[in-house]
C-alpha cells in the first residue's frame, strides 16, 4: 500500500468521514456542491485552480478528486497526471465540453468517471458515492437511516410508507412523503425551495417556487388538521426556506 493511500485510510478510520478534493474555477458551483456533500456527511476541500488543487492534495488526506478540465494554472488533465504519480484514489473529471476526445483522454490518463457540465448536483453526489463504494468500505449513511422517523407526535414508517400524528393516520402523496422525510431526517435544518425540489423531484431546479410551495401547503393542511392551537409543524423561515424544529431536550 502506498504511503498516501495509507494516510487516506487512517484519516477515514479516525474521523469516520470521507473527504474529497473538488477543483473548479467556478466558485459558486463548489459552494453548491459543498451543501449537498455536507448533507451526506462527506467533507470537501475546495480549489479554484490546478495549483491550489495540488497543494491541497499534498497537504490533506482525500479519498476522491473531482477535477474540472478547464482550470487556470494547471488544467484538470495535468492535475490528474500528477495525482496518478503516487495515488490511485478515484478521480472524476468535469468539463463543459461534450467532445469524446476529452473523455477518452481523461480515461486513458487514469480518470474513473466523467461528467459533462451543466450538471445536476444530485447526480455528482451519486457518482461520488458510487466511486467511494467501489474503492473503500463506504457505507452510505442515507441508506442506513432509521426505518422509523419520529419527531414529537409525528411518526413516519419509511418502508411501509405511512405517517401518523397523535396516532391518526395521514395519507400523503409520494412528493409530500418525500418532503416530510427530508425534513424529519434533518430537524432544525433549513431547506431552500431549490434543495427540496432537487432532492424530492430529482430534477434541476428551474426557479419555479410554486411547485414546492403548493406541496408544502398541502402537507401542512394534512399534518395540522385537528391541531388547532398548536404551532405549525413545518415552519417557514422567511427568505430562506422550511424546517421542522428539533425536539426539546
Amino acid at each position: 500500500m502506498e504511503m498516501h493511500e495509507k494516510y487516506e485510510k487512517e484519516h477515514e478510520r479516525q474521523t469516520g468521514r470521507y473527504a474529497i478534493l473538488a477543483a473548479d474555477d467556478e466558485k459558486e458551483l463548489l459552494d453548491i456542491l459543498e451543501l449537498y456533500l455536507e448533507r451526506e456527511g462527506i467533507a470537501i476541500f475546495k480549489a479554484e485552480d490546478g495549483i491550489e488543487a495540488m497543494k491541497i492534495f499534498r497537504q490533506e488526506q482525500v479519498h476522491l478528486a473531482l477535477l474540472d478540465i478547464m482550470m487556470p494554472g494547471l488544467d484538470g488533465f495535468a492535475v490528474l497526471r500528477k495525482i496518478r504519480e503516487n495515488s490511485r484514489i478515484p478521480v472524476i473529471m468535469l468539463t463543459a465540453k461534450s467532445q469524446d476526445y476529452d473523455k477518452i483522454l481523461g480515461l486513458e490518463i487514469g480518470a474513473d468517471d466523467y461528467i459533462t457540465k451543466p450538471y445536476n448536483p444530485l447526480e455528482v453526489v451519486a457518482r461520488i458515492k458510487a466511486q467511494l463504494r467501489r474503492s473503500y468500505d463506504y457505507r452510505d449513511e442515507a441508506e442506513e437511516k432509521r426505518e422509523v422517523l419520529s419527531l414529537r407526535d409525528v411518526v413516519m414508517n419509511v418502508p411501509e410508507g405511512t405517517v401518523e400524528r397523535d396516532g391518526r393516520r395521514i395519507e400523503l402523496t409520494p412528493k409530500e412523503f418525500g418532503i416530510l422525510r427530508m425534513l424529519l431526517e434533518h430537524p432544525g435544518y433549513i431547506f431552500t425551495k431549490q434543495q427540496i425540489f432537487e432532492q424530492v423531484w430529482a430534477e434541476m431546479y428551474a426557479g419555479d417556487d410554486s411547485t414546492v410551495m403548493v406541496h408544502i401547503s398541502n402537507l401542512r393542511s394534512k399534518l395540522e388538521n385537528d391541531q388547532a392551537g398548536k404551532p405549525p409543524f413545518v415552519r417557514t423561515i422567511k427568505g430562506l426556506g422550511y424546517k421542522v424544529e428539533k425536539e426539546e431536550s
